[in-house]
């Protein structure tokens, strides 16, 4: 799906990089406070330092904050799995590396998620589903990384499994920010990770054993073990 283009009449990219990145740290504060429809595009520009003329010559509404903001947030996180993230090692250790870095990366961003699933409703036809698509993007990589290690013998998972765990991964990263006003009283993010990286592995491990060599292999069979 094509990037949906926000217009700017300053032709300087590295401006308009640096102005939208001061709007969407403004708007984020905004909308967690007031909410998008009550945040007026003059108090955007009042928390992004500079006037309401400057702001026009980077956006041309209100959504278009909005779109930023979201879609700010899903390269960044893309950025980071990309990077951190070995979709093709296909080692139990990567996925585990991979969860870490992706909670770690939620935990820095937690507000600009909160403000996502709070306000993405709010965007346009058009607009909604290039944002949707990327999150699923950003699933597909953690399906990729599962399905590598179910390649390499060290998980034994069915298709339908494979998915849904990525899925819960996702998930799960995200949680951190939604109930950051209650986990934040007992559990830091790192013993967060601990915790639900031993409890997404939990439902599999019994599937796995590890030989003398150190290698995984299969012991029982998934629908063995779930039953």
């Amino acid at each position: 799906m094509k990037k949906r283009e926000v217009l700017a009449s300053v032709k300087d990219e590295r401006l308009v990089k640096k102005r939208r990145d001061q709007m969407i740290k403004g708007a984020v504060t905004l909308f967690i406070q007031k909410g998008f429809h009550r945040t007026t595009t003059r108090e955007i520009a009042k928390a992004s330092g500079f006037s309401i003329g400057t702001l026009y010559e980077y956006i041309r509404t209100k959504e278009d904050v909005l779109y930023l903001v979201c879609d700010s947030i899903y390269d960044q996180v893309s950025e980071r799995l990309q990077k951190d993230l070995d979709p093709n090692e296909g080692t139990l250790e990567s996925l585990r590396l991979g969860i870490a870095d992706y909670f770690r990366v939620v935990d820095e961003m937690q507000d600009e998620v909160l403000v996502m699933y709070q306000e993405v409703k709010s965007l346009s036809k058009d607009a909604l589903p290039y944002v949707l698509k990327k999150e699923i993007e950003m699933v597909g990589m953690f399906e990729h990384c599962i399905r590598r290690c179910v390649e390499t013998g060290e998980l034994a998972l069915p298709d339908e499994k494979i998915n849904i765990m990525a899925h819960n991964i996702f998930v799960q990263g995200q949680m951190w920010a939604f109930r950051r006003w209650t986990l934040k009283k007992m559990y830091s993010i790192e013993d967060y990770i601990k915790l639900q990286t031993d409890l997404l592995f939990q439902g599999i491990e019994q599937s796995i054993i590890r030989n003398e060599e150190g290698v995984f292999s299969t012991s029982i069979t998934c629908e063995e073990s779930t039953r």
